[in-house]
């Protein structure tokens, strides 16, 4: 009776399972920028009243790389995102697999800049608590402390969003496909609706990751 109640009332069990893992990713990357949100504001604060120290420690930094790391992540949403268009749109989880799997090695290419980044900073010891760094201005040690910090932390989730698309290329590997009679010319049949809801939230964080460098890259490389 119960299940026959669910289907005349037009739900599906697995709509519904993909609704609640919906909101609950929603939930999830709120609290992420709760959390990001508070370092924005601890950063404002500090540049507030820091501006020339903020601007001088800027012009450390490698703005060359910084754009071209922001190219590489603006790049990589839209790999995720043709991703989903092949799995949801037309089925094709071998399409969406290449996509997926572009996304993870421009992934790999911007931690890698970003580690020839820091490792220069290593090198001419403009680094948290490095004599060095703490002959400077307070303004100054303050802005590199919040570099790392804040580009840590933002290196630290990527990496996570990289385990999280490795893991979604292993299930679109075995993503069955279900044949449609007269379906439109390039689309293979239907995909289920479980794997395109967890394609979602893995775009979704990976989207997030993104969007957080885009406020980090002005804020530490472009600062006047």
């Amino acid at each position: 009776m119960k299940a026959d109640h669910r289907s005349a009332a037009g739900t599906h069990p697995a709509q519904d399972s993909s609704a609640s893992s919906r909101i609950g990713m929603w939930l999830f990357l709120a609290s992420e920028i709760l959390l990001f949100g508070g370092l924005f504001l601890l950063y404002s604060v500090y540049r507030f009243r820091h501006p020339a120290e903020f601007h001088a420690a800027s012009l450390q930094l490698n703005r060359i790389a910084g754009t071209a790391n922001t190219v590489v992540l603006l790049t990589s949403s839209l790999a995720v995102a043709l991703s989903l268009f092949h799995l949801r749109e037309k089925a094709d989880a071998r399409g969406a697999s290449h996509f997926l799997a572009a996304a993870i090695a421009l992934g790999a290419v911007f931690l890698v800049v970003k580690g020839f980044e820091w490792a220069e900073k290593f090198r001419t010891g403009l680094f948290p608590s490095s004599p060095a760094l703490l002959a400077q201005s307070r303004g100054e040690v303050l802005y590199v402390g919040l570099y790392f910090a804040m580009t840590g932390l933002h290196a630290l989730h990527l990496i996570v969003g990289i385990g999280v698309l490795a893991v979604m290329l292993a299930l679109l590997a075995r993503t069955g496909v279900t044949p449609v009679r007269g379906a439109t010319p390039g689309v293979r049949g239907v995909t289920p609706p479980s794997r395109v809801a967890q394609l979602e939230n893995a775009g979704l964080y990976w989207h997030l990751v993104d969007i957080i460098w885009i406020f980090l890259f002005p804020l530490f490389y472009l600062i006047s």
